[in-house]
């Protein structure tokens, strides 16, 4: 049945061309146009889609590529430089002009004196006058590759000074002082001219000190306790008027005063320094350092005019070397003031120390020292000191903290014999 099926199918197809071929094709008009439209529309569909398809492919990158941003922190170095143009930080001290670098620094110096005094001992509270608190302005500005215009204004703040605290006047006051007031002009290649108060030529020329205890322990050694009254031996300790001070004195030129003075450059390590000073007073001094060969000198010395009473010329001189490697460094100092009537007064000065570096905080400075005073305050009077510091430096912070003890002994060819002074002190210098 099924092979009968085939039969008949198969004849039906073999004939099938024939009748094609036997009847003609009649295509109409009307409906050929409205294939031929009909395709139009469809392409025209097909494109609209293809353009939809495209788009919202488009939207798609788009989100991914947000979504990936929301993944990361969003960097806005850019953005923001983009948005505003670099400036420098504003600094923190501005000069009233825009030509004049301004500056400022200074220092605070505390310390506590332990006084024996051969009748009681005492503690007294001091701004340490070897290097007391002062605060300093100063200003420059370059005129040219070569000159250099200066401005500098310091003031020492000085609460009851180790100069004048004493057994009667622990408590003598606020001590305020202009210590410079100058303007300079600088030139590498002529010197340096300074008018105002300030250093004179020969100030500083007894104290060259390269030993790092000069803080606390140099050739000034009355700075500390300089206003201690020495009291009479026996007889119920009786008070004298006469200070520390007056018996010892490294009689180192005429200090800070208003002056003209003209400092020459530097050759060979050598520099020659003068000043007119007020008073008709006038100094020159000689400066001189060098490093090499594992060690380091400094030294000066100085010849001035101070017009005291009874007074002529004075003289001083220092030196300084330092051994870099094993820190040992030894320090001398002399001074001779000239008088019409009576012995000249006379200074001597010396000390041996040792920096070693036992942490990284900071250097760690020894100093044993010994002076000899003569004929100070008066004729055949003569002193002695030793005295023993140690300073320890704290380079981090900008601090140095110090220890030292002293005797000041007196001998007296005329009146009453006095009494030693022992002196322990403690203190600290902070800079900024």
């Amino acid at each position: 049945m099924g092979n009968f099926y085939l039969a008949i199918g198969a004849a039906l197809i073999l004939s099938l061309p024939a009748a094609i071929n036997a009847q003609p094709i009649v295509v109409d008009p009307k409906l050929l146009q409205q294939l031929q439209e009909t395709i139009q529309q469809q392409q025209e569909q097909l494109r609209k889609q293809a353009q939809q398809l495209q788009a919202q492919s488009e939207m798609l990158k788009s989100l991914q590529t947000q979504i990936n941003d929301l993944k990361q922190p969003p960097i806005l170095q850019p953005i923001v430089a983009a948005a505003a143009p670099k400036t420098e930080p504003p600094a923190t001290i501005t000069s009233g002009g825009d030509r004049i670098k301004l500056s400022i620094s200074g220092q605070v110096d505390r310390a506590v004196n332990i006084t024996n005094d051969g009748y009681s001992t005492n503690v007294y509270h001091v701004d340490n006058d070897a290097s007391n608190s002062r605060v300093r302005l100063i200003g420059t500005a370059k005129m040219s590759d070569d000159l250099t215009l200066g401005t500098k204004i310091e003031v020492a703040v000085a609460p009851d000074e180790s100069s004048l605290v004493s057994q009667s006047n622990q408590a003598p006051g606020d001590y305020f002082n202009e210590r410079w007031v100058e303007l300079s002009l600088t030139s590498g290649k002529y010197g340096k001219l300074s008018v105002g108060k300030g250093d004179t030529a020969s100030n500083n020329t007894a104290e060259v000190d390269l030993s790092k205890t000069d803080v606390v322990q140099y050739a000034s050694i009355a700075d500390i306790s300089g206003g201690m009254l020495f009291r009479e031996k026996g007889g119920g300790g009786t008070m004298t008027t006469l200070r520390v001070s007056d018996a010892f004195k490294d009689l180192d030129g005429l200090s800070h005063q208003s002056r003209l003075r003209y400092d020459t450059p530097r050759f060979f390590g050598f520099g020659l320094t003068g000043s007119i000073v007020s008073g008709q007073r006038s100094d020159l001094a000689l400066f001189w350092g060098t490093e090499g060969h594992g060690f380091k000198a400094a030294a000066a010395a100085a010849v001035a005019n101070p017009r005291l009473d009874n007074t002529g010329l004075q003289y001083d001189g220092s030196f300084s070397a330092l051994h870099t490697k094993s820190g040992l460094n030894l320090t001398v100092s002399g001074g001779l003031q000239e008088r019409n009537a009576g012995n000249n007064a006379t200074n001597l000065y010396t000390k041996l120390g040792w920096l070693a570096e036992f942490t990284k905080i900071g250097t760690t400075a020894f100093g044993v020292d010994y002076t000899l005073s003569q004929n100070l305050p008066l004729s055949e009077d003569k002193g002695y000191s030793i005295g023993a510091a140690v300073v320890q430096s704290f380079d981090r912070f900008a601090t140095e903290m110090y220890l030292q003890y002293r005797i000041y002994s007196l001998d007296r060819k005329s009146g009453p014999a006095v009494g030693d002074i022992n002196v322990g002190t403690f203190g600290a210098r902070v800079k900024f």
